[in-house]
């Protein structure tokens, strides 16, 4: 096979892609090849999902189960986000949370702690509320909330088995309303921080690390009982009067609508919309993830090097998070400020990058997005999980024939060799 991910910046080393169409038949896959990893919607930016051989769920039955009564749906994890808010539409039904892009695997984003914005919202993750996954040995193994290994279970970065299955707490459907603010100034963020940040149900500051911030994107549950109160700036920032795309001077037409537009909670959380391609994929992606209580310390060790990172980066977001339990989420104990890097794709000069900004970074104990690309080894990580020592055993567990391990695992979370 020759396959590589989103944005091309990795051409997987496997030699055969699985497409099984029932779970047996993966499970028969599974238990016979040594070394095999699950392969989602590819945007990933490493070689977290490469192994001897992939296999791709998308074959699967998607077999969408809403419970009302539970507030649950229950569907085959290789839908991804766009999809399955399709499905719920008919059941009037919505989740809480959605990352900026539509197009990925829920089960992709699960494993890795992906995240939207939020004071009051956790990461992707902290919707799960029982999974199904099949092991090594071919055996199907399923966890709920409130068992003993839930919270290592659910943001398993492909470690424990093929995640079949997820059922994610789901809630009434709902309006959002989405406003952009530009050219809001650091002296403003810094001093109302926490007022920007609550401004709405999901808030995502846009910048390049210049004078001033480009732009701020607020994103606000409408209420049918108290109309909106229409503001006018956002601490000085003025609302936008076009609809703007995260990165200045891109056409919009892939954006989702703003302008206080109402429109159903899957059109608006996201940034982009689920019928166009967001880009080309002609980039690379880095994350951190910082404890709240670090934002400006961490927001001003970046500002700082805005020189040296502009050369090859296209746009800055700064998010928040909200705290959880998951044992491998970057929100673990403590609410996190998102700090993401959508750099240019050139791998050597981006990588030097990362390493000055990872050094930077390191006072404030930040976390890496697994998805993303990041330069930290398992000692670095480990010493920033308190969780990892439990996480490594129950691998070794669920996985005794170490065949979902690979390169990247050993390298960045369990150590040892691969």
């Amino acid at each position: 096979m020759t396959e590589s991910n989103w944005a091309g910046t990795h051409t997987y080393r496997a030699v055969v892609l699985h497409r099984p169409s029932t779970v047996d038949e993966l499970r028969q896959i599974v238990a016979a090849v040594p070394r095999v990893r699950v392969l989602g919607s590819r945007h990933s930016f490493t070689d977290i999902a490469d192994s001897d051989a992939l296999v791709s769920l998308d074959g699967l039955p998607a077999d969408v189960a809403v419970d009302r009564s539970a507030g649950t749906v229950s569907f085959g994890a290789a839908l991804r986000y766009g999809e399955l808010a399709d499905a719920l539409e008919a059941d009037g039904v919505a989740l809480r949370n959605l990352a900026s892009l539509p197009h990925i695997s829920v089960a992709g984003a699960v494993a890795t702690a992906t995240h939207g914005s939020g004071d009051r919202n956790g990461n992707l993750a902290t919707a799960v509320a029982a999974l199904e996954l099949v092991t090594s040995d071919g055996d199907i193994v399923t966890a709920r909330r409130g068992d003993p290994d839930f919270g290592g279970m659910v943001v398993g970065l492909g470690a424990l088995g093929a995640v079949t299955r997820l059922t994610l707490d789901v809630e009434p459907a709902y309006d959002v309303r989405q406003r952009v603010f530009e050219g809001l100034a650091w002296d403003a963020l810094f001093a109302h921080f926490d007022a920007i940040t609550s401004a709405g149900d999901s808030v995502s500051v846009f910048t390049r690390w210049g004078e001033a911030t480009d732009q701020v994107w607020v994103k606000t549950r409408v209420d049918p009982d108290a109309p909106e109160a229409m503001r006018a700036d956002l601490f000085g920032a003025p609302a936008a009067t076009v609809d703007r795309h995260p990165i200045l001077g891109i056409d919009p037409v892939n954006s989702t609508p703003q302008l206080g537009r109402p429109g159903r909670w899957s059109d608006r959380l996201p940034h982009f919309r689920m019928g166009f391609t967001p880009s080309a994929g002609e980039e690379i992606q880095s994350e951190y993830l910082i404890p709240r209580r670090h934002a400006i310390g961490a927001i001003e060790a970046v500002r700082a090097l805005g020189d040296t990172l502009r050369p090859v980066l296209q746009v800055s977001e700064i998010r928040t998070v909200a705290a959880d339990a998951l044992w491998l989420s970057p929100q673990h104990g403590t609410g996190t400020v998102a700090i993401h890097f959508t750099w240019t794709r050139d791998p050597e000069p981006v990588a030097r990058a990362v390493a000055r900004l990872e050094a930077a970074l390191a006072p404030f104990d930040a976390r890496p997005h697994w998805g993303k690309l990041f330069a930290a080894d398992a000692a670095t990580i480990a010493a920033r999980y308190e969780r990892l020592d439990d996480f490594r055993a129950l691998a070794e567990r669920l996985d005794q024939r170490r065949a979902f391990r690979n390169a990247w695992l050993e390298r960045t979370v369990l150590g040892g060799g691969y």
